[in-house]
């Protein structure tokens, strides 16, 4: 049986419901690998571009697409959310075009479209989000991304006593090459990304010093105009910086000045005049 791309979407919710009181008993990780090879027998093998497009579609209607303005008000609990049920977790991929990847991630966004197709189908998947480092390059500066990575959020929730615990982030990095839809859905169903540190710099969006003291946005702005000031410019600086000091350790006068005056020239206006 061939089935066409369009219905991809509908495949995977049906395929998953169908063995769902058949695996229940398993670890979570052999359901996932089963459902996983399930789903891609279904994908036609001669149809990689349609299938690439469904995925496309699939990750735009799953994913939040942040940027400077907006990922305040989206990396942020529900209003409906349940402090017992633990944080909210999120997954966003960091990615890149000619400027900020060299042109090197198309292999990545491929495989992140295919794992939010998959990923739709779970009810425990975590939220995804997505930032294009050329697109936002404030952004990625004040959170110091660098691409290819997923970042793996867990937002806490406000507690009943308005207390709200730290935010964890762990970074991890993907191969261009590589990388494998697989590969990112076992980020969540096996939790891969417990073996990754927790982010805990000073450019932490959520609680580093920066955005605790407002000055992260500031400090993007700032970190983003250096790195973008041609190497030329640099070396005007330092040129003028050490003929400066220069200048000040020889008394800051004219150049020439307290220096004696050539042989067979005039004498002091003190002096007279040899006869």
């Amino acid at each position: 049986m061939r089935l066409t791309t369009s219905s991809l979407l509908v495949i995977l919710p049906v395929l998953t419901a169908a063995h769902q009181q058949q695996q229940q008993q398993k670890p979570l990780s052999e359901n996932l690998q089963a459902w996983f090879e399930k789903a891609k027998s279904y994908i036609p093998s001669t149809a990689t571009a349609p299938v690439a497009s469904t995925a496309a579609k699939a990750a735009a209607n799953n994913v939040e697409t942040l940027t400077s303005s907006n990922w305040q008000s989206v990396l942020s609990p529900s209003s409906d959310s349940d402090p017992s049920q633990g944080p909210e977790e999120w997954m966003v991929l960091f990615s890149g075009g000619n400027k900020s990847c060299y042109g090197r991630c198309a292999g990545v966004e491929k495989a992140w479209n295919e794992s939010a197709a998959l990923l739709a189908a779970d009810p425990t998947a975590p939220n995804l989000a997505y930032v294009h480092c050329d697109q936002s390059p404030i952004l990625c500066t004040t959170w110091a991304a660098s691409v290819p990575t997923i970042w793996h959020i867990q937002l806490p929730v406000t507690g009943a006593d308005q207390s709200t615990p730290a935010t964890t982030i762990r970074k991890l990095g993907l191969n261009t090459t590589t990388v494998t839809a697989a590969d990112i859905v076992k980020i969540h169903a096996e939790k891969t990304y417990e073996k990754r540190p927790v982010y805990e710099g000073a450019l932490h969006p959520f609680d580093g010093w920066a955005a605790k003291a407002g000055l992260n946005v500031p400090l993007g702005y700032v970190l983003y105009a250096a790195a973008n000031i041609p190497s030329w410019a640099f070396m005007i600086v330092i040129s003028m910086g050490s003929r400066y000091v220069m200048s000040k350790r020889t008394g800051g006068g004219p150049p020439g000045a307290g220096r004696s005056a050539p042989l067979g020239g005039a004498p002091p206006a003190n002096e007279p005049a040899a006869r």
